[in-house]
């Protein structure tokens, strides 16, 4: 049986096998558009990857300039980052990160809930946090104020006091409609029973779950994995609740699929889950720890973890705020001109839906080889039967396709961003 999977970034097409008990044995994933950003870059000024790969997705194309001006960075054997640039770089990609998680909470897992009534909530949060992306880097989305040697923006008090007062606007909103409590409640919270108990579209959400019998479905290989480590995320792999720290860039793999333009990726020849879930298990957030506890690398713990991200989020963004220091510069010019730069490198940040990779081969600053791995490659990989990829394997087992479709797009598909 073939499904086409539309309402995500893009498309995607799943072909479900089924055992003699009528039971999911194996869904084949394809993505099969693509826009050849890789090919693109080839032979380009290094620069020029600044405007061309923010492009690579609507939704997170501020992730794809930070890990890009990372990796442009990297090639360089001497090169000073301001603090206060940073700061700034981090504050943005929080707040594209929050705007991802509120759209992907309403607009897409409430619907598959059998809630619609909520769909407009999206607006409100995720135009006033773009405000904040947009104070900061003039503009979004396509933002190209990160540049090699800092950002191009030197923001004033008057602009701090904005983002102050829309990141609060932002959390009231959490606050009144999530989850109907103070932020600091939930974050200190290590019990999920009592977040059950307050009022919001979360608990609806989770207690809808429950009363469906769904909680424990949606279990994939209890395998997380982060590699965008700042100063909130912690890098690192999760494997059930062992947690080390100790990771290296070249043991992820990339398998082309010949069945679709999505690579397969893998670390040290395994697959392993990146996103909100993922992190939380890094940072081993109590309330997210509990529901491991009770129920696995399930879909009701992946709902959880990326919506009190939010308020975490929010929360550390304020205390970023207050370490910039106006008086410290926002750039500084590299001492060798990105032309006689030749050598390779990387970018690597957490973007809403996990981890994203970008590497880059220069020759006398012009671009020879780029390669982009996106957070859906490592959820979305299409593995065989006998090694089944993330999300393939959190399908297995089901009979109900529509039920399929639940746990697959609460991986928050992009096949735009993952086809580049």
């Amino acid at each position: 049986m073939i499904k086409l999977i539309e309402k995500i970034e893009g498309e995607a097409k799943l072909n479900f096998s089924f055992d003699k008990d009528k039971k999911i044995d194996f869904v084949g994933i394809e993505f099969f558009s693509t826009r050849n950003i890789e090919n693109i870059l080839q032979n380009k000024p290094a620069l020029d990857a600044l405007v061309i790969n923010p492009r690579v997705c609507g939704i997170c194309g501020h992730a794809h300039l930070i890990a890009t001006a990372q990796a442009l960075e990297s090639c360089y054997k001497n090169i000073e980052i301001p603090n206060n640039a940073k700061i700034l770089r981090e504050l943005t990609l929080n707040f594209e990160i929050i705007q991802n998680h509120f759209k992907w909470f309403y607009l897409t897992i409430l619907p598959l809930l059998g809630d619609r009534q909520h769909l407009l909530k999206a607006t409100t949060p995720s135009q006033t946090i773009a405000k904040a992306i947009a104070t900061i880097g003039g503009q979004y989305p396509h933002t190209s104020y990160a540049i090699v040697g800092g950002v191009a923006c030197d923001i004033t008090m008057i602009d701090i006091l904005k983002v102050q007062n829309l990141i609060d606007e932002v959390m009231k909103y959490f606050e009144t409609n999530l989850v109907i409590a103070q932020s600091d409640e939930l974050l200190e919270c290590d019990n999920i029973e009592k977040i059950l108990t307050k009022k919001g579209d979360l608990s609806t959400a989770l207690s809808n779950i429950k009363q469906n019998s769904w909680e424990y479905l949606g279990k994939s290989y209890d395998r997380f994995i982060v590699f965008g480590q700042n100063s909130y995320f912690d890098g690192g792999k999760s494997i059930k609740t062992r947690v080390t720290h100790n990771l290296n860039i070249d043991d992820i793999k990339e398998q082309v699929n010949k069945n679709s333009h999505a690579k397969n990726v893998t670390y040290k020849d395994k697959y392993y889950e990146v996103g909100p879930l993922s992190r939380a298990m890094l940072k081993k957030t109590p309330l997210i720890k509990d529901s491991h506890r009770r129920y696995g690398d399930s879909i009701f713990s992946r709902i959880l973890a990326r919506v009190c991200e939010i308020p975490q989020l929010l929360k550390h963004s304020k205390i970023l705020l207050n370490e910039l220091d106006l008086d410290e510069p926002f750039f500084v010019e590299p001492k060798t001109d990105i032309s006689k730069i030749s050598g390779s490198g990387y970018g690597c940040v957490e973007a809403a839906r996990g981890t994203l990779l970008h590497k880059v081969k220069l020759k006398n600053g012009i671009i020879e080889e780029y390669e982009i791995i996106t957070p859906t490659q490592w959820n979305l990989s299409n593995g065989t039967k006998n090694n089944l990829g993330i999300s393939q394997k959190a399908m297995v087992g089901l009979k109900d396709i529509d039920l399929a479709q639940l746990i697959f797009k609460s991986f928050d598909v992009c096949s735009v961003c993952t086809t580049h």
